[in-house]
Formats: C-alpha cells, sequence, structure tokens
C-alpha cells in the first residue's frame, strides 16, 4: 500500500512539473526576419488569465537606446525596452489568440496567435484580418 501511495505521489508530482514546463511564459529571444540575427529578449508574463509579452533586452548594443517613434497612441516615443509588444492574449485550446503583437519597427499593430513549438520554441503569428493574411516568427526559450 504504502509503494501504491508513494508511486501515486511521485507520478502526481512528475505530471505537474510536465505540464507546467509547457507554458509560454518566460523569456523569449526574437530574431530579424531578414538577417535572421537575434534581436531582443521578450518576457511574456500573464496578468489576469492573459497573455503579455515586454521587451526586457535589446540584443544590438546601437540600438539599446531606440524609442519606438512609429508606435500608435500611448506607446509613442516609448524605449524599446519596457515596451510591451504582446497585449492580452487568451487561452484557446493548445495557443493563445485574440490580443496585439505591435512591430516597433513600423508601429504597427497586428491580431496576434502564439503557440509553442515543443518546449523550446514559440511560434508567433501576427495577421491583418484573417490568419491566412500573416507571417511567423519563431522565438526561442532563454535558459
Amino acid at each position: 500500500m504504502k509503494k501504491i501511495k508513494t508511486l501515486f505521489i511521485l507520478t502526481f508530482l512528475v505530471g505537474g512539473l510536465t505540464m507546467s514546463a509547457q507554458t509560454v511564459a518566460g523569456k523569449w529571444k526574437t530574431f530579424d526576419d531578414k538577417t535572421g540575427d537575434a534581436k531582443s529578449i521578450v518576457e511574456i508574463t500573464e496578468k489576469g488569465g492573459k497573455i503579455y509579452g515586454t521587451i526586457i533586452e535589446i540584443l544590438n548594443p546601437a540600438k539599446k537606446n531606440d524609442k519606438c517613434d512609429k508606435c500608435p497612441d500611448s506607446d509613442k516615443n516609448k524605449p524599446l525596452i519596457g515596451l510591451t509588444i504582446i497585449k492580452g492574449l487568451s487561452k484557446d485550446g493548445n495557443e493563445y489568440s485574440d490580443g496585439k503583437i505591435l512591430d516597433p519597427v513600423s508601429g504597427k499593430l497586428y491580431k496576434c496567435t502564439v503557440s509553442l513549438d515543443g518546449k523550446d520554441k514559440l511560434k508567433v503569428r501576427g495577421y491583418v484580418g484573417i490568419s491566412a493574411f500573416g507571417r511567423n516568427q519563431l522565438w526561442t526559450r532563454v535558459k
């Protein structure tokens, strides 16, 4: 009986660890679409059941002090470091959707979905209108 209880507890703990490891929350490295160079580190957090992503580091030293001069509304002229670029995504099955992503280079807001591609890759899709009119980026988890 003790062995069964111990096995049950271990199974529960391992299952809990596996589930918690499968989250989009954490730090992610982004890449430039044209050059493939690493661009920034975005930290994804959950607040009130919604997902948000904030730039916490710019990897190009020449751009560390850049501001979002083309961004709309309250984001205009904010420093890139500290700028929230993923806004208000809700969990929908295995992905998060119904939110927006901000492109700080163009200042444009797009609809967005994110989903895990394995445990250390994040598929980020920004689009206009319907998802078919968009593009994907693959971000990698920072450990």
